[in-house]
């Protein structure tokens, strides 16, 4: 799906598809990557409502890696 993300324009799939990359791609130590990854993510739902809880467990991953 990320390869072709034409398929999932503008749909919550595409940017769950994100933020399940950033955190497998944290949880295999590259950090660097990740922090890209969660950054794409929090782009995307930029306009999302803040109190949404996944939106609020990603900022506070992205926080976590960059300590």
């Amino acid at each position: 799906m990320l390869a072709h993300r034409g398929v999932a324009v503008n749909s919550p799939i595409e940017a769950m598809a994100v933020l399940q990359l950033a955190r497998a791609q944290a949880a295999s130590g590259d950090k660097t990557t990740a922090r890209k990854s969660y950054q794409d993510f929090l782009s995307l739902w930029k306009q999302a409502d803040p109190d949404l809880t996944v939106l609020q467990q990603a900022k506070a991953e992205y926080d976590h890696l960059r300590d």
